[in-house]
């Protein structure tokens, strides 16, 4: 039973936050407060980035609402860089949390199964463990994939912290530029009255350099696959 007690505790955590905190970590949230948040942010510019951090880990940790918010925040307050590095090492960080109490609570025993069943389950996991890093980066290039999602699934098919840090920080970079970059143009946007378009990603100017990132991602998986056919 210890070792469910991280995941439940996280599941109640985001059950209360959908709940009492969705209204606070939104965009209008960060509309109605902007002056009092850049007005902190200079008098208080490291105790602003801690504390945005701190925020950031918990969100994504704690599955809570308000990621893409957040990121937006991170350009507002902080510019395109450092705003993406704030976002992208706070979002990692969130990561191995809910990673590794997936991880602890039912990775272990789920993966353990795995190994001892047949048929297409098994076949499964030892195609992910066969191509781990290509998949685990393309979980997090493509933006259909919920960032939750790319977070817990790794954890059961018993995937090592290693290569799950790695991808997931690297993984997350270009959809986080983009965000920010959308963020750090904020003022404009609450100047006008209007809302930021967060479609911007699947616009093809964004999207194609993605679907090309996605596309190497998978080109090891295809040179091994064809390579397998061949008999080399």
């Amino acid at each position: 039973m210890t070792r469910y007690l991280p995941l439940i505790v996280i599941a109640l955590v985001a059950a209360s936050g959908w709940f009492f905190f969705r209204d606070y970590l939104s965009f209008e949230a960060l509309r109605d407060n902007r002056e009092a948040l850049l007005a902190f942010r200079d008098a208080n510019y490291l105790a602003m980035v801690a504390g945005y951090i701190v925020a950031y880990v918990a969100i994504v940790a704690f599955s809570l609402p308000g990621a893409t918010p957040a990121t937006l925040a991170g350009g507002f307050l902080f510019g395109l860089f450092p705003g993406a590095f704030y976002v992208v090492v706070s979002a990692t960080l969130g990561a191995i949390v809910i990673f590794l109490a997936a991880k602890w609570g039912l990775g272990e025993a789920l993966a353990a199964r795995m190994d001892a069943s047949s048929g297409r389950i098994k076949r499964i996991k030892e195609g992910i463990e066969a191509n781990e890093l290509p998949m685990l980066f393309l979980i997090r290039l493509v933006p259909a994939v919920p960032f939750f999602v790319a977070n817990l699934l790794p954890a059961l098919v018993g995937v090592a912290l290693g290569p799950y840090v790695f991808t997931t920080f690297f993984g997350i970079m270009p959809g986080t530029v983009v965000y920010t970059w959308v963020g750090a143009g904020l003022g404009e946007v609450f100047a006008r009255g209007d809302t930021p378009d967060l479609g911007i990603i699947f616009e093809p100017m964004i999207l194609g350099p993605i679907l090309g990132l996605c596309a190497l991602a998978l080109l090891p998986i295809v040179i091994k696959a064809v390579r397998g056919k061949e008999g080399v």
